[in-house]
């Protein structure tokens, strides 16, 4: 567990357990590294080196007021650091849920050297139609009033834990990551959504040229994602598909065995190799 200082002066919160192959892990929209608690222990036994961050804003991570600093080319750049300083000089595996996907393929697709493969989680490539992009916004919006107005407690007590804890928030580690999303400043994470999470542009038609092998893992409940994790594995070089049955759209919480040996079946090709 660390800080880790950024181009712009602020600091993030960083950790790293394992000593395999780099997995580095970015989290949804308004969570913190406890969504990912409950998989850190299978993920190693796998043979991976988990890397966990919390985005700017989120987190024990800081969170500036100023909301001139949240902007895509920012988190990329915070991305690259946090592998700068866990895995120096080495490729990796990157990942993430949700927005955590969506950031780590612009990561792939701009930074091709430093990544081996991608984990991507009940995500998408963003939206080229202008309907959907503008439908997109708005719902962002909604959720940065929302925690504006009656904060991270209420929204996670709202009906967005399913987006945020999964569909089975009595089990421990889903309680655990919502307490963590509870504790965290409101306007930090309704900066990031209005501008990053709500104008991070779409990467469709750049997958073809991400030629790393791809693991798209997606809850067979999550609609909004379905046709995402349809249009990645079709368009992506290397990719494969994992569809988890009875599962929403936090995956790695609702059906943790399901998804830590899907996980961990992909981590095993790299450390054979």
């Amino acid at each position: 567990m660390a800080k880790l200082e950024t181009s712009d002066g602020i600091e993030l919160y960083v950790e790293t357990s394992g000593t395999g192959i780099p997995l580095l892990l970015s989290g949804a929209l308004c969570t913190t590294t406890e969504n990912y608690r409950s998989n850190v222990e299978p993920l190693i036994a796998a043979g991976a080196q988990v890397i966990l961050w919390d985005y700017r804003g989120h987190g024990r991570s800081d969170s500036p007021a100023d909301a001139s600093a949240y902007h895509l080319d920012q988190v990329l750049d915070d991305l690259g650091r946090v592998l700068d300083w866990a895995a120096p000089g080495r490729s990796a595996i990157v990942g993430g849920l949700s927005f955590g996907g969506l950031a780590s393929l612009h990561f792939a697709h701009r930074n091709p050297e430093r990544v081996c493969g991608l984990l991507l989680i009940d995500s998408g490539p963003g939206f080229k139609n202008p309907e959907a992009q503008a439908g997109w916004e708005a719902t962002v919006e909604k959720t940065a009033s929302y925690l504006e107005n009656k904060g991270p407690k209420a929204f996670v007590e709202s009906r967005a834990a399913a987006t945020l804890v999964g569909l089975r928030p009595e089990l421990p580690a889903a309680q655990a990551a919502g307490r963590a999303i509870a504790a965290q400043d409101p306007i930090g994470l309704a900066h990031f959504a209005r501008r990053i999470a709500a104008l991070a542009p779409p990467i469709i038609d750049e997958l073809p040229e991400i030629d790393v092998p791809a693991l798209v893992m997606i809850g067979e409940n999550d609609k909004p994602y379905l046709r995402a994790a349809e249009v990645m594995t079709a368009r992506l070089p290397r990719a494969e598909c994992h569809k988890i049955p009875g599962a929403g759209h936090i995956v790695n919480i609702e059906a943790s065995d399901d998804f830590n040996a899907a996980a961990a079946g992909f981590i095993r090709q790299f450390v054979r190799s």
